[in-house]
């Protein structure tokens, strides 16, 4: 009788701060994965990263400088195991200049439908908030937000500020971006490698003239996507939540192999909002890495076919069936 053999398992190990890990690493996630050959393992943090393993992939969202020499040690002795992401891809998104400079810098074909980025200035000082030349150009309300967007609370909260007086209270440094009036509709677009998929979710009301110039001060906020408000025709307002048409998943699609290659990330998410004024105009306002994938349909199967095809590109490599690295492989697709 013929000896069977049992398949590989491919080892995923995840480096994930504890509030990450129990809202990712559910256990639909880990069966879905186990049912493919894929075991999801934690990596001990209080350990070094060099002495665990073997793995077929790391899978982290873990910061500072002790984390990022670990990466690089273990990149050095483990050349042909892909890390997702790379920390100085990551860094960029942590900046919320250089976070939207790369949408300004991307070469993609607009025709029907085109994209950008509010306007926006930087502040490093508090003497710039009251200096016009620095926020003369920019069209009120404006959204004030903290220049460091490294997942923090603090870097969480913002405002919507009606006119200049109210930048005064502010605290630099901090980015003041023109606030676009979108139908209080935001479309939140998950990438995975090449998988891509949008969904709706509730913004800030739209600002009419009377009420930009009835309204003083400003209104804080932690999320856009998660402004409240007890104002009943605002209740009413968002009860229409479903009429909005969707983005074309094409133009979103481009959009999102645009950004993956410039970025060099694999797994991250960008919110987009349409311009009220010009409907197929769409303005990316904030790009955020390895988000809350929980949240999306079916997330378990993106996810697990994700891990499926990196371990298997990698074992490839290894058999010698590919000369091209992971990398390069997602420049491809």
């Amino acid at each position: 009788m013929a000896e069977t053999t049992n398949p590989r398992r491919f080892v995923v190990g995840y480096a994930l701060a504890p509030k990450k890990q129990q809202s990712f690493i559910k256990p639909s996630l880990v069966g879905l994965a186990s049912e493919r050959g894929i075991d999801l393992v934690p990596i001990d943090t209080s350990r070094r990263l060099a002495e665990q393993g073997p793995f077929d992939c790391v899978l982290h969202k873990l910061y500072g400088e002790d984390w990022k020499d670990q990466l690089r040690v273990f990149a050095t002795g483990n050349p042909g195991v892909p890390v997702v992401d790379p920390p100085l891809a990551i860094e960029r998104l942590h900046n919320r200049i250089s976070m939207l400079q790369v949408v300004s810098e991307l070469e993609i074909p607009q025709e029907k439908d085109t994209f950008g980025i509010p306007s926006q200035v930087v502040i490093y000082d508090s003497g710039a908030l009251s200096n016009s030349g620095v926020v003369g150009s920019l069209r009120f309300p404006v959204i004030a937000k903290p220049l460091v967007a490294d997942g923090s609370a603090k870097s969480h909260k913002m405002s919507l500020v009606f006119h200049r007086e109210g930048l005064l209270k502010l605290k630099p440094p901090l980015v003041l971006q023109e606030f676009v009036n979108h139908g209080g509709v935001i479309f939140k677009v998950y990438v995975v490698g090449d998988y891509v998929q949008c969904v709706k979710r509730k913004s800030l009301p739209d600002v009419s003239e009377e009420k930009l110039e009835s309204s003083e001060g400003s209104v804080t906020f932690s999320q856009v996507s998660n402004m409240t408000t007890q104002a009943p025709e605002e209740v009413e307002y968002y009860m229409h939540l479903d009429e909005p048409e969707m983005p074309p998943l094409s133009f979103l699609t481009e959009l999102s192999r645009g950004l993956r290659r410039a970025l060099g990330l694999r797994l991250f998410n960008f919110d987009v909002i349409r311009d009220v004024k010009v409907g197929n105009h769409y303005l990316v306002i904030d790009i955020n890495y390895f988000p809350g994938y929980a949240k999306m349909p079916c997330y378990e199967r993106v996810l697990t076919d994700f891990f499926w095809n990196i371990v298997h590109e990698k074992k490839e490599h290894e058999d010698g069936g590919s000369d091209i690295s992971i990398e390069d492989k997602e420049d491809k697709l």
